[in-house]
């Protein structure tokens, strides 16, 4: 597959200010010569603690913010030339994590056009990117509803539909769950799972929910501005100690299994689901009958 996202030793650092004296004060780097690609059509859940910088990484793919060197390219063209701004955000379309920061329409429905319609998208072709957005996330029921009588699950299927509108190639979420109770969180993690799996949209996920990230294709961590981690889930989450040391937690099948290898339990780490460790349990306490009968 093609790179949907290419970072090329990408840093940056927010503009240096002066102090009272008018000496000046150069602020910190916030990411660190970091180079990565995402493939067009993959899920990538992107982790870090607060302060790492996976947000101002996010904000990049957007070209919400341009590198201070280095470069971000999507599908090919650079952020940092303004003259492709908005190509670039039909492209790669971002969620934030408060919906009621991104609805600004008084009807469901008008929200989800409002994108197209600045953009001078005909009112015929309007109204069918309205139609399929909502009906790809599930809300077109509620088309005719005011933003306020949603659930913030609902609200939050409601800004993606007003990105999916635009017709994007990749979809960037913002800890897009992390105001949510737990039928909001799954609702919302059905419907991105949904986009790519059947539209093949790119998803980058940023979020702090471990289980959201044993999901996708991918797992990237980024730790002080820099990319310390990259491979499957499986291989991520199986160096339980390596993301304590960098603050992060792993879903709680992988907590347990870690805890029973400490025991001395005969059991493989690289397990990530439910139904993996199960299935490891039930071998485990299979092998001991037959040592028990044996001995």
């Amino acid at each position: 597959m093609a790179d949907m996202i290419e970072a090329s030793r990408l840093s940056f650092h927010y503009p240096d200010e002066e102090d009272e004296k008018g000496n000046k004060i150069s602020s910190p780097l916030i990411l660190k010569d970091i180079s990565l690609t995402i493939e067009r059509g993959s899920f990538v859940a992107i982790l870090g603690h607060n302060g790492s910088g996976k947000s101002t990484f996010a904000k990049h793919i957007n070209a919400i913010l341009v590198p201070t060197e280095g470069t971000m390219q999507v599908d090919g063209l650079d952020t940092a030339n303004d003259d492709l701004l908005f190509d670039i955000r039909q492209k790669a379309g971002m969620v934030f994590q408060n919906p009621d920061n991104q609805i600004v329409a008084t009807i469901v429905e008008e929200d989800v056009a409002f994108a197209p319609e600045n953009l001078g998208v005909p009112s015929d072709e309007i109204r069918r990117r309205v139609d399929e957005a909502l009906h790809a996330v599930g809300m077109y029921e509620y088309r005719r509803h005011a933003p306020t009588q949603l659930s913030g699950g609902q609200k939050q299927r409601v800004a993606i539909a007003g990105v999916i509108a635009m017709q994007p190639d990749c979809i960037v979420l913002d800890e897009p769950t992390a105001m949510l109770d737990p039928q909001g969180r799954q609702e919302v993690l059905e419907t991105i799972h949904r986009l790519n799996r059947e539209q093949g949209i790119t998803i980058v996920l940023i979020t702090h929910y471990m289980e959201e990230a044993a999901e996708a294709d991918r797992v990237v961590v980024i730790d002080g501005g820099q990319v310390v981690l990259d491979d499957t889930p499986v291989k991520v989450f199986s160096q339980v100690e390596r993301m304590k040391s960098l603050g992060l937690d792993v879903p709680q099948v992988t907590e347990l299994v870690w805890e029973l290898r400490q025991a001395g339990c005969d059991i493989p780490a690289e397990i990530i689901t439910e139904a993996d460790c199960l299935a490891a349990l039930e071998t485990l306490l299979q092998n001991a009958k037959i040592d028990s009968k044996q001995a």
